[in-house]
């Protein structure tokens, strides 16, 4: 029971959490024209140029998470990639009465939530890494390095 609860459980875990990028990335290839269509949707420049970034990280990450190969950077890049879609891509307070199911904005609620979601599992993947704990130290250290600087500044 051990090893299902301590190696099992957290290689799932990672499984479901990027288990839709793969098929949406596959989605990407054989839909081109909708994929497209959807990446100049938004007021970003360089629909194409997005595309193919974003295919290169639903192909990436997945794997790299699941394997633990620099998974902390991927899961950072992956949730980065999920809030700036929901943000661009699924911004449901922007159509009018989107709380009405008939609403082309109702759509748009649960896809950005469930984007939310995704990133709230990434967070965990990071943080089971020690990317979290890394980047923290990390910034801590740099603080450390200022602040005699500051207090000079101050006596002045």
């Amino acid at each position: 029971m051990d090893w299902f609860i301590n190696d099992a459980l957290p290689v799932l875990a990672r499984i479901f959490i990027v288990w839709i990028f793969p098929f949406s990335f596959l989605d990407k290839v054989i839909n081109w024209d909708n994929a497209l269509k959807q990446a100049k949707s938004s007021w970003l420049p360089g629909g194409p140029v997005l595309l193919i970034l974003a295919m290169a990280v639903e192909l990436l990450t997945p794997p790299m998470i699941v394997f633990g190969f620099y998974d902390g950077i991927a899961a950072f890049i992956l949730a980065g990639y999920c809030a700036v879609t929901g943000i661009v891509y699924h911004n449901f307070w922007t159509y009018p009465r989107f709380w009405k199911p008939d609403s082309e904005g109702y759509p748009h609620i649960w896809d950005f939530f469930k984007n939310l979601g995704l990133v709230g599992g990434l967070i965990y993947v990071m943080y089971a890494s020690g990317f979290i704990q890394a980047v923290g130290g990390d910034i801590e250290k740099l603080s450390a390095l200022t602040k005699p600087a500051a207090a000079m500044m101050g006596t002045l």
